[in-house]
C-alpha cells in the first residue's frame, strides 16, 4: 500500500471521529492497516502538525485531528502542490538571467 494513501486514510478517520480517541481505537477505525502502519501515519501527521497526540492520566496515548479540513487540504493534494511548485521553479521565464558556471 502507498504511504500517502495510508496517511490520508488515518487522517480521514480521525477527522470523521471529530474527537480525541485512544491510539488503539484508530487501529480499529482502519481495519485494513496494521498497527505499525497506523503508528507511522500518526507519527508523520503529528510531526507535520495535522494531529495532536497526548498522554492521559491513565497513560494512554490519545490522538485527535488538529483541524478539520476539506479534501483540498489532504496529504495527496498537498503533495501535488509541492510537485507543481518544484516544476514551476525549474521553468525559465522571459528576462531570466542565465548564470554562467
Amino acid at each position: 500500500m502507498v504511504v500517502s494513501h495510508i496517511i490520508e486514510q488515518v487522517q480521514q478517520a480521525l477527522e470523521q471521529t471529530g474527537t480525541d480517541c485512544p491510539m488503539e481505537d484508530v487501529v480499529d477505525l482502519c481495519p485494513d492497516l496494521t498497527w505499525n502502519q497506523v503508528f507511522l501515519a500518526i507519527d508523520y501527521l503529528s510531526r507535520t502538525g495535522q494531529v495532536r497526540v497526548t498522554l492521559d492520566q491513565n497513560r494512554t496515548y490519545r490522538v485527535r485531528a488538529a483541524r478539520v479540513e476539506t479534501s483540498e487540504g489532504s496529504y495527496a493534494s498537498i503533495a501535488k502542490e509541492i510537485r507543481a511548485g518544484e516544476a514551476a521553479s525549474r521553468i525559465s521565464r522571459p528576462g531570466d538571467q542565465v548564470q554562467p558556471r
